[in-house]
């Protein structure tokens, strides 16, 4: 199974282009992870939260959603696919990236969660 929920907040505003006819929206998703550890004398402690960053792919009417209502800062929660692509560049570099293809998004209202 290759399912995938993430929670976080939008990094960019969503870059649209087509694709065989069909609008795609890609941008950045950050998602918090909170820690916690324990000090030389066994004491709990909040270690620093872990920021990861996720590339998003929409596909289609999501795309055109995002398009009209996604923007940076915007809080969401998506359910997708991981894709992981290859290409080569022009001086033939391999580049990869992988990406979380949406099936599935929820637009949240902006505070804490």
């Amino acid at each position: 199974m290759n399912k995938v929920i993430l929670c976080g907040n939008v990094g960019r505003d969503p870059k649209m282009r087509m694709v065989e006819n069909s609008p795609v929206a890609e941008f950045t998703l950050a998602t918090n992870e909170r820690r916690r550890g324990r000090d030389a004398a066994g004491n709990e402690i909040e270690l620093p939260e872990i920021t990861e960053w996720h590339n998003i792919v929409m596909w289609g009417r999501a795309a055109e959603f995002a398009e009209r209502y996604i923007r940076k800062g915007s809080k969401l929660l998506v359910e997708g696919k991981i894709r992981t692509r290859s290409w080569d560049d022009r001086n033939a570099i391999r580049h990869s990236i992988t990406e979380i293809y949406v099936d599935t998004f929820e637009l949240l209202p902006r505070g804490n969660a």
